[in-house]
């Protein structure tokens, strides 16, 4: 079921799709050798948690504290991120492969880092970047963010892991 507070932008064309994939293939590239050459590797627990995701190169993996999610600078790749709900003011994680940006402010929450784990290993399963970010990037598209099926494996990875999210109010006695 789609959310109703997600936009879905069923105007793109697939040619349009195709057309701007490279660019966005290209501007994770560029992100993922920032943080490869900017961040700090995982401590040992996270690298237990990044095996438990299923990542089979932990080892590769850089973690980089930014206060905001950098936006492509391409005004259709920036418009196209902001209008899917992938990259907003709100967006405390993004895995490129194995460049992870963390949001300061949520620096070590167990949760967060497993979930952006299980995309460094859907990375891995679908052979990289591009063929990532084309399911992915599709899947938001058509579906929409809070609905795609490899948005939706990532909280299923985060939710065995770490146990189920409970909601602010459940348990509350």
């Amino acid at each position: 079921m789609i959310k109703t507070d997600e936009r879905r932008y069923a105007d793109v064309t697939p040619e349009q799709f195709r057309r701007y994939l490279p660019l966005a293939c290209a501007w994770a590239a560029e992100q993922e050798q920032f943080i490869l050459e900017n961040g700090t590797p995982l401590t040992a627990a996270q690298m237990l948690d990044a095996e438990l995701a299923c990542v089979a190169h932990p080892d590769r993996i850089r973690l980089l504290a930014v206060k905001q999610m950098p936006l492509p600078a391409h005004p259709i790749l920036q418009a196209a991120a902001e209008g899917i709900k992938l990259i907003t003011p709100q967006t405390a994680g993004l895995a490129l492969r194995y460049g992870i940006f963390i949001r300061a402010d949520y620096w070590g929450q167990r949760r967060l880092l497993v979930h952006e784990f299980a995309h460094t290993a859907q990375y891995e399963r679908l052979g990289g970047l591009c063929p990532f970010l084309e399911c992915y990037l599709y899947e938001c598209l058509v579906i929409g963010y809070l609905s795609a099926p490899m948005e939706r494996e990532a909280i299923a990875v985060a939710d065995r892991i770490c146990g189920q999210a409970r909601s602010p109010n459940a348990g509350a006695t």
